[in-house]
């Protein structure tokens, strides 16, 4: 190699150091603005709603003084800047205050609830994604046929119709008519007491441990709000899917496939929805963040104790350290959900890497 070949290497390695660089800078910068952003809307919502901390926890029946020292030791006599500055600094190492409801610290109470979002979503979206993608496919696959027409009304009505709608009549025919699944709630209170979870997923936990009567009453508790959420994830991802079926079948290969004699089986499922499956997965990941923040009204109507209940019941006793507190972990996820999909993006389509 000539001198002059070694300084062409060296040049390109370092614009490709250089390149490198700039793209982690790019994306720490868009990370620490983003949950900077979602800092500043949470803590602006705290203080603008008419609602007053202090009176929250000492009531309003309280002295004025005994008022004032509570605003003292909350900070919120402070300046409105030095007040968001404590506030950063305080999210930053997980602590949200204590809640006025249940007395304990936020965070603890997030790590106890949680578990059991995160545990409902997850099931969600297994139901979303093993019935979503193949309906996506011959959705795609049949286009213009009475199966299209089919798939594309089970979507529309997962985006139309309300879920709390639909999880009251769930629960009027699955439980109270043929009782099929359990009551509302995650546990029969026969387990609440005898059963001891070793993670907070009650479910995991029960499997592994062999308790497969415990098991069994969860599943009969989970699968009724878990199938709901489903079929929501099921309707955003297979319209997903079968738009980008629909994009791949109309590709080349697909073509050249064809005319070396390949099975349309082999076609469509293992070179068309094999190119597909890339941008699907940061469906999926987007679809499980939307319904860890969105099962909200799910948990309510079923009386699931996560992370939704736990801010609905904060919210509705005026605690909003724990309102907040649980909206600041909630989008710490969808941040941290997004990103990763972003990086199994680009790590599966090369395509990508050199944006």
């Amino acid at each position: 190699m000539t001198l002059t070949d070694t300084t062409a290497v060296t040049r390109r390695n370092r614009r490709r150091a250089s390149s490198f660089g700039m793209a982690v800078v790019r994306f720490v910068v868009t990370v620490v603005t983003t949950f900077l952003g979602l800092l500043a809307v949470t803590f602006f919502i705290g203080r603008v709603v008419p609602i007053d901390p202090a009176l929250a926890i000492v009531g309003d029946r309280a002295p004025a003084h005994v008022v004032e020292r509570v605003r003292e030791e909350l900070g919120l006599n402070l300046p409105l800047y030095q007040q968001f500055w404590i506030y950063i600094k305080q999210a930053l190492t997980g602590d949200f205050g204590t809640s006025v409801l249940t007395t304990n610290p936020v965070m603890t109470d997030i790590a106890r609830v949680f578990p059991a979002t995160i545990e409902l979503a997850t099931i969600g979206t297994i139901i979303g994604a093993l019935i979503g993608v193949p309906l996506g496919v011959l959705a795609a696959v049949k286009r213009g046929s009475i199966a299209d027409q089919i798939v594309r009304v089970i979507g529309l009505i997962g985006y139309s119709v309300p879920i709390f709608w639909l999880g009251l009549l769930a629960l009027v025919l699955f439980y109270a008519k043929l009782g099929w699944v359990a009551y509302p709630g995650r546990i029969d209170i026969v387990y609440e007491y005898t059963f001891t979870p070793a993670t907070g997923f009650f479910l995991i936990d029960a499997i592994w441990q062999g308790q497969w009567d415990v098991a069994w009453d969860l599943f009969r508790h989970i699968i009724l709000p878990g199938g709901l959420l489903g079929y929501f994830s099921l309707a955003y991802i297979s319209r997903m899917t079968r738009s980008f079926m629909l994009n791949e079948l109309q590709q080349e290969y697909v073509v050249a496939a064809r005319a070396k004699g390949l099975s349309e089986t082999r076609i469509i499922w293992f070179h068309a929805l094999r190119n597909a499956a890339v941008p699907l997965v940061t469906v999926i990941a987007l679809s499980y963040a939307g319904l860890l923040e969105g099962s909200v009204l799910t948990e309510t109507i079923f009386s699931w104790p996560g992370l939704g209940l736990y801010i609905t019941n904060s919210l509705q006793n005026a605690d909003m350290n724990a309102v907040l507190g649980g909206t600041i972990v909630i989008g710490a996820v969808f941040i941290a959900i997004n990103i990763l999909s972003d990086l199994l993006y680009r790590t599966l389509d090369p395509r990508t890497r050199s944006r």
